[in-house]
């Protein structure tokens, strides 16, 4: 195996388990890794589940392939694909005669992954491996009693091991993360390197004005998911008091919503919780934009890409204390972490934001967009790059 030369574009293999139009953390990556890497002037391949019923086909209509895979819906989950090994395994090998890819970058360890590594090894082909995923991301989605979804987890960490343990370099998007890897997976030198993200898109443009909402909101971006705990954020909001009139705005589609609807209805908050559903990337970023402060109660992120975004919109943040958000969190500066899954606290703390002067707040939300400097998607992008061309280099953006 030889390391490509500096000045040579690569072409690049992006293997993902879940792509656009899924709307998840690791999904959006994988675009904008795509994204990025086309955009240095590399070859990229982006290999993925179909995204609709049927053969295996190739998209070759937008500014880089994207070949989808033979796959299957699955009944617990809204719109995520598997895909069959004896359905896929020939059909990774023909992309590999035709593509012949310098490097490949797999962004999980089940079978898309799995088997796509598993090709490039064959070939003596150069893997980079990332991980966005947590066992606790299955849970909602297995019809299990707890004793078996933790056999299940613990299979998961084993198969993680024995996939991942494969590639040239591991990498995963927070330290915490990876030492989550090493101890359940026994995968060592992981590296943490943040998923990256480009600021400067959430900021308001020179003269651009954007009104606020006439009541203070909180915001939260993210699939309605049972391990997000949305309904959290809607009994905060029940409890905070009534002469602020706070408004929850809830960005996002998902498998919980009837539930949050429902709760909604219970607790009389039907003028003041508002579901927007899916949105554009720019109803998105007038979102962030427009509101108030931005809470996270979710307990199984590896990074939180919507946490990133709403602080580069300079928003104050509430995150739960829970996986890799304490890290996206100065106590008091740019916001407060609290209990996960207590309602009364999280409470407190946007009524304790919200009773701030303007000023004040408005520091904290120049805290949250500092903070978020050290996750450039520039950094990211070069490193990734780097590591491509056998480099494990030293430019290690960690989260």
């Amino acid at each position: 195996m030889t390391d490509a030369p500096v000045d040579k574009p690569l072409t690049v293999l992006i293997a993902c388990d879940t792509y656009p139009p899924h709307l998840n953390g690791a999904a959006q990556f994988g675009y904008r890794l795509a994204r990025g890497m086309h955009g240095r002037g590399h070859n990229v391949h982006v290999l993925a589940p179909n995204d609709v019923n049927g053969g295996s086909r190739s998209d070759l209509e937008g500014e880089w392939p994207v070949h989808r895979l033979r796959s299957h819906g699955v009944p617990t989950h809204e719109y995520w694909r598997i895909c069959l090994p004896w359905e896929i395994k020939k059909e990774i090998a023909l992309l590999f005669d035709r593509v012949q890819p310098d490097v490949v970058h797999i962004q999980c360890h089940y079978m898309v992954g799995e088997y796509t590594l598993y090709e490039a090894r064959k070939r003596g082909i150069r893997v980079i491996a990332t991980n966005h995923f947590m066992p606790a991301n299955l849970d909602p989605f297995l019809p299990f009693p707890k004793w078996l979804k933790r056999i299940v987890a613990t299979n998961s960490w084993k198969d993680m091991g024995k996939v991942m343990g494969q590639a040239q370099v591991v990498t995963t998007p927070t330290p915490l993360a990876a030492e989550a890897m090493y101890r359940h997976a026994f995968l060592h030198d992981v590296m943490p390197l943040s998923n990256g993200i480009d600021a400067s898109v959430y900021e308001l443009h020179d003269g651009e004005q954007i009104p606020p909402h006439e009541a203070p909101t909180v915001l939260f971006v993210g699939r309605l998911a049972e391990e997000k705990h949305v309904d959290v954020l809607i009994d905060a909001v029940a409890k905070t008091p009534a002469h602020l009139g706070v408004r929850a705005e809830i960005i996002g589609g998902g498998e919980v919503r009837t539930a949050l609807e429902a709760q909604v209805q219970r607790l009389g908050l039907q003028d003041r919780v508002v579901f927007r559903g899916l949105v554009s990337d720019e109803e998105l970023r007038e979102a962030y934009l427009k509101a108030d402060l931005f809470c996270m109660p979710g307990t199984a992120e590896l990074q939180s890409l919507v946490t990133l975004e709403a602080m580069s919109a300079s928003k104050p943040v509430l995150l739960a204390d829970a996986m890799a958000l304490p890290h996206l969190v100065d106590k008091g500066r740019n916001g407060y972490l609290f209990t996960p899954g207590d309602s009364s606290e999280l409470a407190g703390r946007i009524t304790e934001i919200l009773e701030l002067p303007a000023d004040e707040r408005e520091k904290m939300g120049r805290t949250s967009r500092e903070m978020v400097d050290r996750h450039s998607l520039e950094a990211t992008l070069s490193t990734f790059e780097d590591l491509y061309r056998g480099d494990q280099g030293k430019r290690v953006n960690a989260g």
